[in-house]
């Protein structure tokens, strides 16, 4: 794996996705038994669930359940899913720390019935060095695309799935005139899905449907406007991603993605293709010195609030704050010397 670090050991539990796993659950016990870890941080629901069994099953390192989403619409999602927020809402008095990365995510998680020791803010964190404007990138990519000099591309990077709607960002782009393309990446995102190509179709301007894409920051830095339309986030990285590569972005106002953009970029309501639309007709309008100035302003925001050592920070001072709690309990339960 080309993106672990050296040193970083990654272990596959052998889970198949949507199917507990009695024999996980051991395989984890054991290994928190190996490892002895001072701390344990686990991510998304499933894995707090798992992880906080395992660690009880283990011993008694601190548990972090990190949570990283707001206003989602569980009726979209599986039966097993649903079964485990719940549960998680009434365990959320056993982990010592349950961290959000948005305020919105904190108010959507209490209203569900978390009432955790303490609550944690941890903002994400971006890599400002590969997220950055990059004009080789940008006509690499304009070119692959066979887009003209004056053509304004706006994109998305999203999975396919209910809560990014895909149909609602169609939908926009069926309405829009002029000189404008559309690119949307994400595992999922193809032609080979039917509801996608039939959408795509209704579209007058070019839709390029890619799938998976492996780089992000080239894509990012390669449109002019980008979007996200998604009916409930936490933190969406990709708008920071994007703004960091100096791209005005478009978006609906779900999760923290309002405080995120500021006065760089537009907010709309999810749900809502005409009031997209609309503010996409503006966007696409401005002229291109306009659109790099809000560019400018975009990435200047992310390298003041929400740049990589701001965020490590923050992780390295929980960890420490909570390895200083491990080590003051392992004190006191040893016995002393003879």
């Amino acid at each position: 794996m080309p993106c672990v670090p050296p040193g970083i050991e990654v272990v596959d539990l052998k889970m198949r996705r949507g199917i507990p796993s009695p024999a996980a659950v051991v395989r984890l016990v054991r290994l928190m038994h190996r490892l002895r870890p001072v701390v344990i941080q686990t991510w998304l629901y499933h894995a707090d669930f798992l992880g906080l069994l395992a660690a009880r099953l283990a011993g008694r390192a601190p548990v972090v359940w990190t949570v990283r989403c707001s206003d989602m619409d569980l009726s979209r999602y599986g039966r097993l899913t649903r079964l485990v927020v719940r549960a998680l809402a009434r365990l959320s008095f056993l982990p010592d720390v349950v961290a959000v990365n948005a305020e919105a995510g904190r108010l959507w998680h209490e209203r569900l019935g978390y009432r955790p020791r303490a609550w944690e803010y941890l903002p994400n964190g971006i890599d400002t060095g590969s997220f950055r404007p990059d004009d080789p990138a940008r006509r690499a990519w304009r070119e692959r695309l066979g887009l003209g000099r004056e053509t304004v591309l706006v994109g998305m990077a999203a999975r396919r799935d209910p809560m990014k709607d895909h149909a609602g960002f169609l939908d926009a782009a069926a309405r829009l005139t002029g000189d404008v393309a559309f690119v949307l990446v994400g595992t999922g995102v193809d032609a080979s899905d039917p509801e996608l190509a039939r959408l795509a179709g209704a579209v007058a301007k070019p839709v390029h449907l890619l799938g998976p894409c492996m780089d992000i920051p080239g894509f990012f830095a390669g449109l002019d406007v980008a979007v996200l339309v998604s009916f409930s986030e936490g933190f969406p990285n990709v708008v920071a991603e994007a703004m960091a590569c100096g791209v005005p972005v478009v978006a609906t106002d779900v999760g923290a993605v309002a405080e995120i953009i500021g006065d760089t970029g537009r907010i709309v309501p999810p749900g809502n293709p005409h009031a997209l639309a609309l503010v996409l007709t503006d966007v696409v309008a401005a002229t291109p010195e306009e659109r790099r100035r809000l560019g400018a302003l975009a990435r200047a925001r992310i390298l003041r609030h929400y740049a990589l050592p701001t965020a490590t920070e923050r992780y390295h001072a929980l960890w420490a704050q909570l390895a200083g709690q491990e080590e003051r309990i392992l004190e006191k339960d040893t016995p002393p010397l003879p």
